[in-house]
């Protein structure tokens, strides 16, 4: 989950893979997948293998997901769209699902994200592609339009928006600063820490912590975040128990230390975007955000994405506020399907 606001390690016992429970585990969550009709293959791109799920034909439209997550997080969306004529791309980032997870946090920086996502824009043969992203996939979405904006026909992002760079402090002190030591993105830099911390719950139930939040991420002194949020067993009805299975068994095959590691390596990502200090957005781009996104009517975020400094940074913009917590392409799926679409519409691909 990433805020300008502000891993299990993946080791599982030889003899728990081979038993009958964790295969019949398997064979539900692939059944369920499998029910979304999506097709599956790995690309090779900027040195690693990506998974990617895609279905449909015509203009290609990458999925870019956020943290806790994986293409999963779109199974809505795949679908809707690849029936209105679009090819719906949804790939695992890397150190997600089943893309590779390079070990060091420095193979995490935005340049090599974006270089992942142009390689899958020319895997397909596309000279452009649209680009929607959610939490981190959004930032992933904001800096590939802001490095290859000829690469980009329009961009959605929903919850995260563009932030200047400050040319004077990296991005961990600034937080720190604001939010002090229980924010997430702070407990979540040394190399470890996290893991031991969510590695004393199950996975299930580090999923509904996440899944479910409703506040800031910001823990009390001496308290590990995965300890201070809320374990709630009582779901709302955009999310089910199959659900959430689904995300607990493939983040219990890949641990949560790739994950992890783009926090890790956000003062790295501050040190590498310095040639483009003071840049602009220049793609269309329409921004949606939940009403009740965590931070957004009481940690400034409504005020900077209705205000000039945002709209000054994106001149192209459209904002958009519906109802919804954090993860709304799943709890408000429809409506944010529906404006992807009208998004796609505003800005066909042969103009």
């Amino acid at each position: 989950m990433h805020t300008a606001q502000c891993s299990f390690l993946p080791v599982i016992e030889q003899n728990l893979l081979s038993s009958f429970p964790w295969d019949l585990r398997e064979r539900e969550m692939s059944f369920m997948m499998m029910n979304y009709e999506v097709d599956h293959q790995r690309i090779k791109t900027n040195g690693i293998w990506m998974h990617v799920a895609e279905k449909g034909t015509g203009p290609l439209v990458l999925l870019i997901h956020g943290f806790p997550q994986f293409w999963y997080a779109w199974r809505h969306q795949i679908n809707f769209l690849a029936d209105k004529g679009y090819h719906v791309v949804a790939p695992d980032l890397r150190g997600y699902g089943d893309s590779d997870s390079p070990l060091s946090p420095s193979s995490y920086s935005m340049m090599h994200i974006v270089g992942d996502l142009i390689g899958l824009i020319d895997h397909f043969g596309q000279q452009k592609a649209y680009v929607v992203g959610h939490d981190w996939g959004a930032v992933a979405g904001w800096y590939l339009s802001l490095f290859r904006p000829d690469r980009v026909m329009g961009l959605v992002t929903l919850t995260v928006p563009y932030y200047p760079r400050s040319p004077t402090t990296k991005t961990i002190p600034s937080i720190q600063k604001v939010y002090g030591d229980g924010c997430h993105v702070i407990q979540f830099q040394e190399p470890g820490r996290a893991e031991r911390a969510f590695a004393r719950y199950d996975y299930t139930t580090v999923m509904k912590k996440f899944f479910l939040i409703t506040d800031k991420m910001i823990a009390p002194p001496d308290m590990e975040i995965i300890d201070f949020l809320e374990t709630k067993w009582s779901l709302p009805p955009w999310l089910t128990e199959e659900d959430i299975q689904v995300y607990a068994e493939k983040f219990e095959e890949s641990g949560f230390t790739g994950a992890f590691n783009y926090y890790r390596a956000m003062d790295l990502t501050w040190e590498l975007l310095a040639p483009w200090q003071g840049s602009k957005i220049t793609v269309p781009v329409k921004f949606i955000v939940g009403n009740k996104e965590f931070g957004f009517q009481s940690g400034g975020v409504k005020d900077f994405v209705e205000g000039d400094e945002f709209k000054s940074l994106v001149p192209d913009l459209e904002v958009v506020v519906i109802d919804g917590h954090h993860f709304i392409q799943e709890e408000n799926h429809q409506e944010v399907s529906n404006h992807i679409l009208s998004f796609l519409g505003k800005h066909p691909m042969d103009q």
